[in-house]
């Protein structure tokens, strides 16, 4: 979670649990068999942000000392190494701050994101509900709540802490943006759409809230309300790429190649380099020559050229695909055994016979070969019975 990395909140955590005060110059310059200088120093350490450093003055703390602050040697211990991402040892910290006698509320909020990212969601909302009221301030504890309940199967625990966050923070969207990807997970449709739509309109949404909403529609097969956000999304966002890409996409699950082409052709706009897949999506669609027109521009020649053979292919324009012979050669091509055999077939076809047996003969794979097998066979009848291949 990014919350429990907000270094200055943890400081002012250590503030409220009164264990930083005053920190004198004295506290650089003493004896450094000092246990609380180096409590102090770990202190000012936090507050800047230096989490290793802070550690380094606490591993020099006497805790065999009876005048150690053990309380807040291992509060400071646990927030540090919460800040180094650790939160297995950060747990363990915070536990034995605890277990010597830290009373604050406070201590139970990073504990809980501790168990949360460490993925003990039963231990996580026992730690919430010892924080008391220190929970109901913090809008990313009430999201942990409702995801801990949700990972544990609790929904309905889950969408109420959902609304109980909304009361609490009416102005924070994460919660009704939640519910619309849990409604959907339950099979709730119409509901996720509904309360989607009034989370897009109200929280004025970026590109990636549509974008985020539109893709679970379609993972859910929803594609017609997937398409209506999407839409949506491509007139309040023209330029944004991945709108595009994935309101093409979701037209192409639905096999309407055309619509998917024309997106992609109109975002290439921007992004040349989407070209090539809008071209392609033309040529599935059976528009050879709008295909060919968008291979033109394409600048990687390599995806050019093949996809090009297979245009020419597709016109039987066999002539002009085999002249690519060389081009292919190359741009090493002919490497590829499919783009090896589309080229034996087209030499075939333009009755090229020996340049075909050629290129057959470097094919391999059993597929491959099998069809090179049957291709052999016609040009011997071609060759026999001319009369059968005009």
């Amino acid at each position: 979670m990014n919350d429990h990395m907000n270094f200055r909140k943890i400081f002012l955590v250590v503030v409220l649990l009164g264990t930083l005060g005053t920190v004198s110059q004295s506290a650089w310059t003493a004896d450094k068999k000092d246990a609380v200088d180096h409590i102090e120093l770990a202190a000012v350490m936090l507050k800047d942000g230096h989490h290793d450093r802070a550690l380094l003055a606490l591993q020099s703390v006497d805790l065999d000392n009876k005048k150690t602050d053990l309380v807040r040697f291992y509060t400071l211990q646990g927030l540090a190494y919460m800040g180094l991402s650790d939160l297995d040892a950060a747990k363990d910290s915070l536990e034995l701050a605890i277990k010597h006698g830290q009373k604050d509320p406070a201590i139970f909020v990073y504990l809980a994101k501790s168990y949360f990212g460490l993925k003990n969601y039963p231990k996580a909302i026992d730690a919430i509900a010892k924080a008391g009221n220190e929970a109901n301030k913090d809008a990313s504890l009430l999201s942990i709540k409702a995801e801990s309940y949700w990972h544990m199967q609790k929904v309905d625990a889950a969408i109420n802490a959902l609304n109980e966050g909304e009361r609490l923070f009416p102005t924070d969207f994460r919660f009704q943006k939640r519910k619309v990807f849990y409604f959907m997970e339950l099979g709730l449709y119409q509901e996720a759409v509904q309360l989607g739509r009034d989370f897009l309109t109200r929280s004025k949404a970026s590109a990636a809230d549509y974008i985020s909403l539109g893709n679970a529609l379609r993972l859910s097969k929803e594609y017609i309300e997937a398409i209506n956000i999407l839409e949506i999304a491509r007139l309040q966002f023209p330029d944004d790429e991945m709108v595009a890409k994935l309101l093409s996409h979701t037209y192409l699950d639905q096999g309407k190649f055309n619509s998917a082409a024309f997106i992609l052709e109109q975002a290439a706009l921007m992004n040349p380099s989407l070209q090539a897949e809008a071209a392609e999506l033309y040529r599935r669609a059976g528009r050879f020559h709008k295909a060919l027109t968008l291979n033109e521009s394409i600048s990687d020649q390599k995806v050019k050229l093949k996809q090009r053979l297979s245009i020419l292919l597709a016109l039987k324009r066999f002539e002009n695909a085999a002249n690519m012979e060389s081009s292919l050669y190359r741009t090493g091509l002919l490497e590829d055994q499919d783009v090896r055999y589309a080229l034996a077939y087209a030499l075939f076809s333009s009755r090229r016979f020996p340049q075909a047996a050629k290129h057959l003969d470097h094919l391999t794979s059993a597929e491959l070969f099998r069809k090179g097998t049957e291709l052999r066979r016609l040009m011997e009848i071609c060759k026999d019975e001319p009369w059968q291949c005009t």
